[in-house]
């Protein structure tokens, strides 16, 4: 699941879209917003899930991969970038406002992991920690797992500059394709496109992986974004076994 910024409680910069009545579904503890507002949000969030509990990280731009199962208090949010878990229930999940976020599914629902790509995560490999932690829990290989890719900055809203370009580029030369000119000295990166060809690098066969194409800086009344708004709210990735 990939929540939007509508349907919540918060308000002021944290509202959804200044043209779209109610409050906003901001999710983060951290950027601000009223402590009690984004705990009701966080609690529509889990009804919205049927119940499960959803498990939020620390955020850090890393590759950490937080273990879930070996977390017994609820109230832990361990400092990571990605979840894994194969306990019922528990809802690995991310927390965004234009980074990527990256669903993964072993085959036969035995462990699902949640990753938070911004590009600093996606160039250290986030992305290929979290398969192969997926893949080491489920005794599976990289090409039976599924990901699905959610909203993030679009290629037309993403320009970078070539330290980001190199970050890629110089590891995976077959990432270039990723990037087109912009502005002199500048890049306009594809994220959905990098995280692609990290995963199928990675072993992922190119049909299992979904998703990408809605970009949070364009889609102002469905995303919050920090591109367009940089004091704003977060969106969520989950994924979760019943």
């Amino acid at each position: 699941m990939f929540t939007s910024c509508a349907g919540g409680v918060s308000q002021g910069a944290y509202a959804c879209s200044p043209t779209q009545d109610g409050g906003g579904m901001n999710l983060g503890t951290h950027v601000g917003d009223a402590p009690a507002l984004v705990e009701r949000n966080r609690q529509r969030l889990q009804q919205a899930l049927g119940g499960a509990q959803p498990r939020y990280l620390q955020q850090v731009h890393g590759v950490e991969v937080a273990d879930l199962d070996a977390l017994s208090d609820l109230g832990v949010e361990p400092t990571a970038d990605a979840a894994c878990t194969s306990q019922p229930r528990v809802a690995a999940t991310v927390l965004v406002a234009d980074c990527l976020p990256v669903l993964f599914a072993a085959p036969g629902g035995r462990v699902v992991a949640a990753a938070h790509a911004g590009w600093r995560g996606l160039a250290g490999g986030v992305l290929e920690a979290s398969l192969q932690n997926v893949c080491e829990r489920a005794c599976c290989r990289a090409q039976e797992v599924q990901a699905i890719l959610g909203p993030a900055i679009g290629p037309l809203a993403f320009e970078v500059g070539e330290e980001v370009r190199a970050a890629f580029v110089d590891r995976h030369a077959q990432t270039a394709v990723a990037f087109k000119p912009g502005t002199p000295g500048k890049w306009w990166a594809d994220i959905w496109q990098l995280a692609r060809l990290r995963l199928e690098h990675a072993g992922m066969l190119p049909g299992q992986i979904a998703g990408g194409g809605l970009c949070t800086v364009r889609n102002p009344q469905r995303f919050y974004s920090y591109r367009r708004q940089s004091v704003t709210g977060r969106q969520a990735g989950c994924i979760w076994l019943e």
